[in-house]
C-alpha cells in the first residue's frame, strides 16, 4: 500500500497538519516512515517514538510493540545498537506483562535474536529461530513476518552450506515482497540482504536480476533516500563486470556520497572499495589507494584489491605479505572464495607455484560446493594459470578454454581477456605463433576498449606486433548488442541485460548499421555470421 508513495509530499502534509492538531498514533507511524524514507532518520526515530506512546497512551499494546520493534531495528541499522537493543526489550517487556495469546508481534521479536545468532555463526539456532518467526508470521497472515523470517532462513540455510535450498527460498521471500503489501523498511532491508547474500555465493545472474527490481522500487519513489546508496553500490559493480567502467565509477562516486552524508551508512565502506578496485583497472593508482583506505576507515578490508595494486605497482614483497596474512586470518569460506584468485595470481608472480596450487585447488572445492558458474570460470583460470607456472602445458590449455567458456557465457569481457591472454602465453610453449598473436591481440583489443592502462602497458611487452583486430570498428558494447540481436532478443531485453536504455540501444544499432554498411537488423546480422564478428564478442 506504500509501494507508490510521493513521500517528501507526504512528510509536508504531515508535519503541517501535526503543527496545527495532535496526530492520532496510526498517522504518527505514516509520519515517520515519510521522514525515514526521506533522509530525517533522527526526527523519524522520534515521531516514531510519540506514536509508540501514543497507543500506549490508548491501551494499543500490541500496535505499541510494533513500533517498538521497527524502531529497534531501525536505530541497529544506523549503527545506534545500545539504543536499538533497548526498544527491542522494551517490546518483549510490554509482550510480557500482558500475558495474551500468541500474536505477530512475538514473532517480529524473534527476529533480533535469530539474527544476532546468524552474525555470530550460529546458523542452525538461527535457522530454527527464523522458522518459528515465518510460522507465526502465516498463522497471523503478517506479510512482514513471513518475508523476514523466511529471509533470515534462507540466509542461515546458505550459511550451512545449503546453498541451492537457501537461494530457491530467497527468491520465495522476494515474491512475497513483489505481491504482498509489505512495510517499505522490510522491503529495502530484504531487497539489499538477498543481493548481498546472492553476491557473496557469486550468483551473479540473481544479484543482477533482484538488483534490477531494486533499481525499478527506489525509481517508482525518487525521493527515498535509505537503500538508494546500496542499491548503486551493486549496480555498479555488476556494470563493472560487464565492461562498462566509466558508467560504473558514476554510480560508485553518487554512493560514496550518498551513503556518507550523516550519520553515515555501513554500505560506505563497500562503495569506496568499489570505487577502489575501478580506479586500481583504470590505472589512477594514487586515488586507488586512498579510497582503499578510505573503506578501511569504513570497516570495509581493503584485501585483495590492496594487495593487487601492490603488485601492479612492483611492490611484490608486499603484496605476498598482505595477501598471504590476510588469506591466514580469514576463516569464512566465502571470504575465502573472494581472496583465492587474488592469491594465485600474486603467488604465480613471485615464484610460489606451490602456495598457488594450493590455492588453486580450494577454490576448485568451493565451487564445486556453492555450483556457481562464476566460481567455477574463475577456479578453471585459477588452475590452467597455475599449470601454465609449472610448465604443464597442455592441462593449461584445456583449463583456460574452459574458463573462457564460461566468461562467454557470463558476458564478462576483462575475465575473459586475462584468460585469452594466458592462452596466448600457453600458445607461446607450444610454438604455436598464429594461435598465440591470435590470443593476445584478442586480449589487448579487450583491454584497449576497457582503457584497463596497466593490463593494456603488459600485454604491449608481450605483443610486438599490433595486429589489426576484425570488428569493423565495432566498439566492445557495440558487439555486446549485436550478439544479444543476432540471437533474436528485442531492443527491449538487450536494454535489461546490459543495463542501458532503448534509446542507447537504438543508438547503437544505428551505429552498426553504418559501420557494416547495411540497413537492417537481418542484415547486420548475415554480415555478422559471414565475417566472424560474433567470435570476438566476449563480454
Amino acid at each position: 500500500m506504500h509501494r507508490f508513495e510521493k513521500w517528501t509530499e507526504t512528510y509536508v502534509q504531515l508535519q503541517k497538519a501535526d503543527q496545527e492538531h495532535a496526530l492520532e498514533p496510526k498517522e504518527l507511524e505514516t509520519h515517520a516512515l515519510a521522514a525515514y524514507l526521506t533522509g530525517r532518520d533522527a526526527e523519524s526515530f522520534q515521531i516514531l517514538e510519540r506514536a509508540h506512546q501514543g497507543y500506549l497512551d490508548r491501551e494499543k499494546t500490541k500496535q505499541a510493540v510494533r513500533c517498538a520493534f521497527w524502531l529497534g531495528l531501525m536505530l541497529m541499522n544506523a549503527g545506534e545498537r545500545a539504543r536499538g537493543s533497548g526498544w527491542i526489550a522494551r517490546g518483549e517487556r510490554l509482550l510480557q506483562d500482558e500475558q495474551g495469546p500468541d500474536c505477530a508481534e512475538k514473532g517480529l521479536l524473534l527476529l533480533p535474536a535469530a539474527l544476532g545468532m546468524l552474525y555470530a555463526g550460529h546458523a542452525a539456532k538461527a535457522q530454527k529461530l527464523f522458522e518459528q518467526a515465518a510460522s507465526i508470521g502465516e498463522q497471523f497472515g503478517d506479510a512482514d513476518l513471513i518475508a523476514l523470517g523466511r529471509l533470515g532462513c534462507g540466509q542461515a540455510m546458505i550459511q550451512q552450506g545449503e546453498v541451492v535450498k537457501g537461494i530457491k527460498l530467497l527468491d520465495e521471500t522476494m515474491i512475497t515482497v513483489e505481491t504482498e503489501a509489505v512495510f517499505p523498511v522490510a522491503t529495502g532491508i530484504i531487497y539489499c540482504a538477498v543481493i548481498e547474500t546472492c553476491r557473496k555465493v557469486w550468483d551473479l545472474g540473481r544479484a543482477q536480476e533482484w538488483t534490477s527490481a531494486l533499481t525499478r522500487w527506489c525509481e517508482a519513489q525518487p525521493d527515498i533516500v535509505p537503500f538508494r546508496g546500496q542499491c548503486l553500490v551493486r549496480r555498479a559493480e555488476i556494470i563493472q563486470f560487464h565492461g562498462e567502467w566509466p558508467r560504473a565509477l558514476e554510480e560508485t562516486n553518487i554512493a560514496c556520497e550518498l551513503l556518507t552524508r550523516p550519520p553515515g551508512e555501513p554500505a560506505a565502506g563497500e562503495a569506496y572499495y568499489r570505487k577502489a578496485e575501478l580506479l586500481r583497472l583504470l590505472g589512477n593508482f594514487e586515488e586507488a589507494e586512498d579510497c582503499y583506505r578510505e573503506a578501511a576507515k569504513r570497516g570495509r578490508k581493503p584485501q585483495p584489491g590492496l594487495a593487487l595494486l601492490r603488485l601492479v605497482q612492483g611492490q611484490d614483497e608486499a603484496a605476498e605479505t598482505s595477501i598471504r596474512n590476510t588469506l591466514q586470518e580469514t576463516k569464512d569460506t566465502i571470504r575465502r572464495a573472494d581472496l583465492l584468485p587474488a592469491v594465485v595470481r600474486i603467488m604465480i608472480a613471485v615464484k610460489q607455484a606451490e602456495e598457488a596450487l594450493e590455492a588453486a585447488q580450494e577454490l576448485c572445492d568451493i565451487a564445486n560446493q556453492f555450483e556457481a558458474p562464476y566460481l567455477y570460470a574463475m577456479s578453471a583460470h585459477c588452475q590452467g594459470a597455475v599449470s601454465l607456472a609449472k610448465g604443464h602445458v597442455q592441462p593449461a590449455l584445456a583449463h583456460l578454454q574452459k574458463a573462457l567458456e564460461f566468461w562467454n557465457t557470463l558476458h564478462l569481457p576483462y575475465e575473459s581477456a586475462h584468460t585469452r591472454e594466458r592462452k596466448g602465453l600457453v600458445y607461446r610453449e607450444l610454438q604455436d605463433k598464429d594461435n598465440a598473436e591470435a590470443e593476445l591481440a584478442a586480449a589487448q583489443w579487450i583491454f584497449e576498449q576497457l582503457k584497463a592502462m596497466p593490463d593494456l602497458e603488459r600485454i604491449h611487452r608481450l605483443v610486438k606486433k599490433k595486429r589489426h583486430h576484425q570488428t569493423h570498428g565495432l566498439t566492445l558494447r557495440e558487439l555486446q548488442v549485436l550478439r544479444r540481436v543476432a540471437s533474436g532478443k528485442t531492443n527491449k531485453l538487450v536494454a535489461g541485460e546490459l543495463f542501458i536504455s532503448e534509446r542507447t540501444v537504438d543508438r547503437h544499432m544505428s551505429n552498426i548499421f553504418n559501420k557494416l554498411g547495411v540497413s537492417s537488423r537481418v542484415e547486420a546480422t548475415a554480415f555478422a555470421l559471414r565475417h566472424n564478428i560474433l567470435d570476438q564478442e566476449l563480454g
